[in-house]
């Protein structure tokens, strides 16, 4: 751990935000600080890497760790912030470089998972799960919790819209938007779309269809529906996936439907959820999630208390040895941060939102 280190992250995010906009990192780095319970700990850390992030590594550092933060064509970064790691000589390593010996691994998508911790890994994203099949270390689930929600239907269903209104898609009042998934991400996408007063088709499983988003939603389709699909893309102003499964646009229907229609066109999942029948020049971002085009892609609000819980699973890994296989939050972590960030941050009033 190096003080000037800490000094150096706390001068940058104390000159961007305010302390209620990251009070679950604030809470670690003060909890952390007299135990430092990650002392000596070499902990590599993949979160895509923006300015945000800093939270993050400062409840790591000053908790003891050893920071190594790792970065991947995966995951979008920003780059001036790379740089300011580098210059304050915070080791930056891709998952292509010579392997490193390090502890743990707090990874997303599955970037490092390829490497070996001595201790385990704790994974942000769901979509990156399946790439830790077989492996003997555990894996910390940061993404199944409550917590995840706040990122996932809050964050960035917030975080689509700020893109299309910096793209000049401003009015979505009477304008007709499909989603593809009904998840955490496709649930915050339908809040904001009726906060924006968009007309809403959702594209999935029926059976997976929250019941309380049916009366935000002009119409359900399922996604075996290839004519329904398709009818509905084409009559759509914008298309947006969020299912986390790659390819599934065009499992639902066929590449010319989107190839061909008028529909502005973007992904917000970490997959290509178009598959390679739709030419990445066709999607917003080259296909890649879309908010990674702003310079916060989640506004430290929403992301910081999953960036919390990312940590957290570190300690809970560090202290449980006997650890094995896939690692969900205790009730008791979660409740913590939860409470926090009601407590102490911005977003009480929008955390009674999500189901």
């Amino acid at each position: 751990m190096s003080l000037s280190q800490i000094l150096a992250l706390e001068a940058i995010l104390e000159g961007a935000y305010r302390r209620e906009e990251y009070p679950a990192t604030s809470y670690q780095a003060d909890l952390w600080s007299t135990g430092r319970p990650l002392e000596g700990l070499v902990i590599l850390d993949a979160t895509p890497v923006y300015r945000n992030t800093l939270a993050k590594y400062r409840a790591l550092l000053t908790a003891g760790a050893e920071l190594v933060v790792g970065i991947g064509d995966v995951m979008p970064c920003d780059e001036k912030i790379v740089a300011k790691l580098r210059e304050l000589e915070i080791p930056v390593v891709r998952a292509e470089d010579p392997r490193l010996e390090v502890d743990l691994i707090l990874d997303c998508a599955g970037m490092f998972a390829d490497w070996t911790p001595r201790i385990g890994y704790v994974e942000l994203t769901r979509s990156g799960v399946y790439k830790y099949e077989g492996k003997e270390k555990p894996v910390y689930l940061a993404d199944s919790g409550r917590i995840k929600k706040i990122e996932t239907c809050l964050g960035t269903g917030e975080s689509y819209y700020r893109c299309m209104r910096q793209l000049g898609y401003e009015d979505w009042k009477g304008k007709r938007l499909v989603i593809f998934g009904s998840g955490k991400v496709g649930t915050g996408l339908v809040m904001y779309a009726r906060r924006n007063g968009a007309v809403v088709t959702v594209v999935t499983s029926p059976s997976r269809m929250p019941e309380h988003l049916l009366p935000l939603v002009e119409k359900v389709i399922d996604y075996h529906d290839g004519q329904a699909t398709a009818d509905a893309v084409q009559a759509a102003d914008a298309v947006v996936t969020a299912t986390g499964i790659p390819g599934a646009a065009t499992y639902a229907c066929s590449p010319e439907v989107f190839i061909n229609c008028r529909a502005v066109l973007a992904n917000m999942g970490v997959e290509d959820e178009y598959g390679e029948g739709v030419p990445a020049e066709r999607v917003l971002e080259g296909k890649r999630p879309l908010n990674f085009m702003l310079e916060e892609p989640t506004q430290i609000r929403y992301i910081d208390a999953t960036m919390a819980l990312h940590n957290a699973g570190a300690l809970y890994l560090a202290v449980h040895p006997e650890a094995k296989g896939l690692i969900v939050p205790t009730e008791h972590t979660e409740h913590d941060l939860l409470h926090v960030t009601r407590r102490d941050g911005l977003i009480k009033e929008e955390m009674d939102m999500i189901p």
